[in-house]
Formats: structure tokens, sequence, C-alpha cells
């Protein structure tokens, strides 16, 4: 998910204690990626009410205006993909699996054409058959200024999708795009610019559901759009902020064997204080004890109370997402040109002290590589300037001397004034690291908008400032090129390559490695360019966001994946 989407529902993070939970303390809850009932040792069964309870609003429920990968997760139970993340627990939820699709795709001339088949049987919720001729208007779609938000792989990478404009243009402009071709009902062809072995990953978002065209209704889709999944939209209300769900009866489980689908019935409930949400899911009155959250975190307060209540410490689910917050430099803007302060501020932070500021470590883990601790990204360890749990201020001091600083210097950080990842409490402890290396930091707070579009900006980024980046799908490629792929800087706009890397070498690695269909030595590369890249110190990676989350009492089959680092509602049970 890239920062600027937050694709995967980042953890809204409640450090407000609950009252109602006094007397509670914290505890690790299941370990990361466990699959277990929260309630007793029942097996799941089908039937009853599930209700979500979240902060941030399900907004533009339309699939071809939704930015998620792996299906998303309340858009997974309506949409169906032409692959999909595999619905199991830690390491092997990574993996890509078909859905609508027989197979991941079969590759051919060199990986710049992918050809799909459809299972045989598939309907929409009215029991109208589902074609390939659905999947590629659906695609197509996606294309319209009408219905903009998702991402923006498919215009970079289609022959021809720089220019489409979608089904609805008038006039000269073409209705339906030349590249995508569908020999028959059931077969499906993508024809691409460049070689992309990441394909499989791209297909499972949410552009790849198929849309039947007599049924589509522009910009209205949203409030009733045409089910390929177990449930369908029987109420959308104030755009997203309650969706109501009841089963599809013409899904068939026998045709996807990824989504459960136990719950005869789904109540998102959306817009909630994240304190208020915590608080009904500990408590469980009523339909709360049936109840969870996709986008709500337990702050650390919190955590601290649940602990010493046992039932309460067994609902709680733990996981990772491929999420790396950090610093980022702009060589642009003096001294931060020189290699040796960026190495300098790389061996003064204290990394325990960042973690702290955020929570602790139950809610981060330390950071010394670009790419997430897991295998789907190619994770290889290296720590090139060794910091320890608290900073290295001699060796910063070393590496200052040797860049014309004997004295120190003093340097500007600049942060976000809300509360959180990149906010007050983070930049003081970056600021307390660097002075026992004779670093002098001056804080420069923007508030949270002002800050989003500063940090992005391609003209004048901070020359030092508190960032993120999230995974658009579990590999390599999604996390690394966005920052460091010198054709991919943006001069007029939001630019991610604040370090304005344009190394050929480095860009050649990106073509080829992306190039690979075999993933795992794709994974093998990432891993050792991460390194390599890492030499420069271009930024400094601080920690890796850590998931903590209640669900009710009632709520069984939590299955928690490291796609998504959070609960899978496609598989929960109430019963």
């Amino acid at each position: 998910m890239r920062d600027r989407r937050l694709l995967f529902q980042r953890a809204a993070v409640t450090t407000v204690a609950l009252v109602l939970l006094g007397g509670l303390a914290a505890c690790s809850g299941p370990q990361d990626g466990d699959a277990k009932p929260a309630a007793g040792d029942a097996k799941p069964a089908k039937g009853g009410k599930l209700t979500v309870l979240n902060s941030d609003t399900q907004s533009d429920f339309d699939p071809a205006r939704l930015y998620t990968s792996g299906g998303g997760n309340v858009p997974s139970l309506v949409f169906r993909t032409l692959t999909t993340r595999n619905r199991e627990a830690g390491e092997a939820g990574t993996e890509v699996v078909p859905d609508l699709a027989t197979d991941l795709g079969t590759p051919s001339e060199n990986a710049t054409v992918w050809t799909y088949t459809l299972k045989k049987g598939l309907k929409f919720e009215d029991g109208s058959p589902i074609t390939s001729a659905d999947v590629k208007y659906g695609v197509e779609r996606s294309f319209a200024a009408e219905l903009s938000g998702g991402a923006p792989y498919l215009r970079d990478w289609l022959i021809g999708g720089d220019s489409y404009q979608g089904p609805y243009k008038s006039g000269k402009g073409k209705k339906t795009l030349d590249s995508i071709e569908t020999p028959d009902e059931r077969t499906i062809v993508f024809r691409l610019k460049k070689s992309v072995g990441d394909f499989p990953y791209l297909a499972t978002q949410t552009q790849f559901t198929p849309v039947p065209r007599a049924q589509d209704t522009g910009t209205k889709y949203e409030e009733h759009p045409v089910s390929s999944g177990p449930y369908k939209v029987v109420r959308n209300t104030n755009d997203g902020e309650r969706l109501q769900l009841e089963r599809n009866p013409h899904w068939s489980e026998k045709l996807d064997d990824q989504r459960k689908a136990y719950p005869d019935t789904v109540d998102v409930r959306s817009g909630l204080d994240s304190a208020v949400i915590n608080q009904r899911l500990s408590t469980s009155s009523g339909d709360d004890a049936n109840a969870v959250t996709t986008d709500t975190n337990l702050g650390p307060a919190e955590l601290a109370q649940i602990g010493q209540d046992k039932s309460l410490k067994a609902r709680v689910g733990v996981g990772h997402f491929g999420y790396t917050n950090y610093l980022a430099f702009n060589p642009d803007v003096k001294p931060f040109d020189k290699p040796g302060v960026r190495q300098a501020i790389s061996y003064a932070i204290g990394r325990s002290s960042v973690i702290n500021a955020v929570g602790g470590s139950s809610l981060a883990e330390p950071a010394t590589t670009f790419l997430p601790d897991q295998k789907a990204f190619g994770y290889t360890p290296y720590d090139h300037f060794p910091a320890g749990k608290n900073g290295n201020p001699e060796k910063a001091r070393e590496a200052l001397k040797k860049a014309g600083y004997k004295n120190g210097l003093t340097i500007t950080l600049t942060h976000s004034t809300e509360e959180g990842e990149m906010g007050p409490k983070v930049a003081s402890a970056i600021q307390q690291s660097l002075a026992k290396a004779g670093i002098t930091v001056k804080l420069k707070g923007l508030e949270g908008n002002a800050y989003n579009e500063k940090r992005w900006d391609a003209d004048g980024s901070p020359g030092l400032f508190i960032t993120r980046w999230g995974a658009d799908w579990p590999a390599g490629y999604p996390f690394l090129a966005p920052i460091f792929d010198g054709r991919q800087i943006v001069k007029d706009g939001a630019n991610f390559n604040n370090a304005k890397l344009d190394d050929p070498a480095v860009n050649k690695e990106f073509d080829e490695i992306s190039g690979l269909t075999d993933l795992d030595a794709a994974a093998k590369r990432w891993g050792a360019l991460d390194s390599r890249i890492g030499e420069q110190a271009l930024t400094v990676p601080l920690y890796h966001p850590v998931y903590q989350r209640l669900v009710g009492k009632n709520i069984r089959n939590v299955v928690i994946s490291d796609w998504t680092g959070v609960l899978d509602i496609s598989q929960v049970a109430v019963k």
C-alpha cells in the first residue's frame, strides 16, 4: 500500500485510555498470524450477523475507485478479482492465488502478455454469467476520469493505457482498450508495454472486478455495485458510512475456495471514534459481541490495561504489514548532499527512543533495512551503519569529521504537528539522539495536510523529514521502485523519490528483476538491491509497525496474514 492511499486501511492508533477498561492490563494476545476462535474451542459455523466498527468511512465503494490489493477487506466480500491473496495466516498469506481465474495467468512474449481463463459457472448476484467481457469492461471503466482513485499500474503498463480515457468518453476517443482482448467468453488477454513478472499480484486489485456493462450506472454504481462475491450490497448510506450486506444467492463456494462467508449478514458502521470502537469491542454488549474492526488499533494505554484480563487478552490479534517508517533526505538541500552527513545521522539514531515515542515494542519493531522483515519482499538483513538500540554517537562524530564538520552542525527536521508516526514525539526522540553526536536539530512542525503536501513536493521537499511507505502488494517492486527508480522521479506533482536517485545501473536492475516470473528468484534479487541502495544512506529506516486489534467476545476464526497484517473479514464467524 502506498502511503498516500493507506491501501490496507492503516491502523488508527488510539492513545486514549478506556475508562470502562479500568484495571485491565496488556498482553501479547494471539501470536502473529494465529488463526483461532476467540471464544471457546467450538468450530466456526454459518449464520448470524457480523458487525464491523470502523473509524474510516468505506467511501467510493466502486471497484474502479478503490486502491486496494488482495481484493481489500470489506470490498473482498462483494468484489472478486482474477487473483486474490491466499486467505491463510502469517507468511502463507502473502502468496497470490487464483480467484475468478483458473490459475495465476500464463505469461508469454517475455511476460509482456498475460492470459487468463475464467472458471466455469461463475455468476453475478442476479444469476447472469460472468464473462471475460465483464472483466475487460471492469478494467476499462477504471480509466474514466469520473472514477479516478485506483492504482496507476494499469495506465502505466497496458499498451495504450497512457492515452485511454475510459468507456464513457464521447467524440473521437476510443471506448475500448485494444490491449485487452477477449477471444471467447472465458479468456482474457492483457498486452503490456514491458515485462511484468508481478502481474498476478496486480490482478488482485479491485479494478479487475467484473462489471456488467448494462448495469453500470457510472458514478452512482457505488450505491449498488453488482456482486460477484459471497455478499451483495442491500444498502449504502452516506457514501459508505453504513454498508449493509447480505448473502449473494448465486455465489458458489465450490467456485471460491478462499472466502468462508460464515455470517448471514454483515453490517459495516463507520465514522466512529477509535476510543469508542475499542470500548465497544471490549465490553461486547449486544451486537458488539459479534463485532470486529478492520482499521482501528489498540494504543499503548489500552494495551497496558488489557493485559491483566485473560479473556480480553485472548481477543487481541497481532499482525504485521509491509510498512516502513523512516527518515528521508533531500540531497538538493545542504548539508544532506554530503554522504558523510547522511551516514552520521544514520549512526546517531537511537531506535529504542523512537519506538517508545510511538507506543513501545508492542506496536513497533526496529528497522535497519528499507524492505520489511518478510520473506515475500525479499528481506535480506543488513545494517550498514550500526547504531545499536541507543545510537552510536562516536561513529556519528567520526563521519561528521570526515565530512568537514568536526565541530558538529545544525540542521532542521520537518515533521507533522499531529500526534502519531510522524508527529512531535517521534521528532523529539530523533532530536535527542542526534544531540548526543553533536548534531543540533531544530524542529519544524507543519499541520497534517500541509505536511503531506510538503514531504512529497517535487520541487520543495524538506532536507530532512519523517515519512513512511507501504506496499501495494507483498513484493519488492512496489516497495522500492517508487522510492529509488530514477525514471519515477516526478518534476511537477507528488514525487516519492526524495533522494533523487537516478542511477542507470540501479534502474537496469529494476527492469531485470521486475520482468522475472519466478517470484522467489525475484525476491532474492530485491533483497540484494535493497542492501546495495542502503549503502548510500539515502534514508534512515526507523521501524516497522505492529498492529494489535481487539475483536468481540463471540468472534471465531481470526486469520491474520502478512499481506494485510489485520484480521481477514472473509474468514470470520460469529457462531
